[in-house]
């Protein structure tokens, strides 16, 4: 059913919806909660940080503080014995995967713009928060730096008072917002994209070589095509030049390394004078990374006769 808005019922569309957190620094599941409950309600809210219980049960949306979770009544806390429930891949639900997880769907109107949302940007949140790895680090003392560390550096240092920490939630709250409404449409564009990869596929003779007609973000294709058994090399124009692209497809979506690199022959060799279109038999030719991954033409037909070379040396 759709209720319209009318002269009798509008302080009910216009009344601000009340979002309680809890008090204190924050973090970035109740900063990142709070962003959707923002879009949600069209910026219509008041958000109250306390632990007051009496104020608690007041609010129309409670998250990450109140100890229940009941996504009927709008509250969504994890810290309870038991905790919130647990994704099928074993991370743990935290405030904001569970607001997500209602309203997700909702605020970016398809269920697959919020999943991939989820993967992408919730779910890595929910487990930190919940003190799950997710990342080992391979180099001694370098860590990963999340997206969301970028509004959490504004929170008073130790030698900072608090005074004014909810003001600074309230600002990057809405820095949050923007991000997350980002999201939302590079998550549309990626799904428009995967539908193009995939149909060029489908209709491959030869799939062992994909070829796609727009610059497609890189870490976009090479997932969808090295999650597939068959391609070896994409061709596509180059993205920030008039030249077209051959790039070989990773083993997998998991890792960097190519299923079949370029010549060795070829490789490190670039510019007009180079000897890349001799050595190739490509007059076209103009470059090929030194570690064999890429390579580039002036035109389409020379990076497909490089990558059908390619495929047979």
């Amino acid at each position: 059913m759709v209720i319209k808005k009318t002269k009798s019922n509008m302080s009910f569309f216009n009344k601000r919806k009340i979002c309680v957190t809890h008090d204190g620094t924050f973090h970035s599941d109740d900063l990142f909660a709070t962003a959707v409950l923002y879009i949600l309600n069209d910026g219509n809210i008041q958000i109250i940080r306390t632990r007051d219980q009496s104020i608690i049960e007041s609010g129309d949306f409670v998250y990450d503080v109140g100890g229940q979770y009941d996504s009927e009544k709008n509250l969504f806390d994890h810290h309870q014995k038991g905790g919130a429930g647990i994704r099928e891949n074993g991370i743990p639900y935290s405030s904001f995967g569970l607001v997500w997880k209602k309203f997700g769907e909702q605020i970016s109107g398809d269920k697959d713009i919020s999943d991939m949302i989820d993967k992408k940007l919730v779910q890595p949140i929910d487990a930190i928060d919940n003190g799950v790895d997710i990342v080992t680090p391979i180099f001694k003392g370098i860590f990963f730096y999340g997206a969301d560390q970028v509004f959490l550096n504004h929170k008073p240092t130790w030698k900072e008072g608090e005074e004014n920490i909810n003001s600074i939630f309230r600002e990057q709250m809405k820095e949050v917002v923007k991000l997350i409404k980002r999201e939302i449409e590079v998550a549309k564009s990626d799904i428009e994209a995967r539908n193009i990869i995939l149909d060029n596929y489908n209709k491959s003779e030869d799939k062992r070589i994909i070829y796609l007609e727009n610059s497609f973000p890189r870490y976009l294709y090479q997932k969808i095509l090295s999650g597939l058994p068959e391609p070896i090399y994409v061709v596509m124009p180059s993205g920030h030049s008039e030249h077209w692209k051959g790039e070989a497809i990773s083993i997998s979506p998991e890792t960097m390394e190519s299923r079949k690199l370029f010549p060795e022959t070829w490789r490190g060799l670039s510019g007009e004078d180079s000897k890349l279109k001799e050595i190739s038999g490509v007059p076209d030719a103009v470059f090929c990374h030194k570690s064999g991954f890429l390579l580039g033409s002036k035109s389409r037909s020379g990076a497909i006769e490089l990558v059908k070379k390619a495929i047979i040396a």
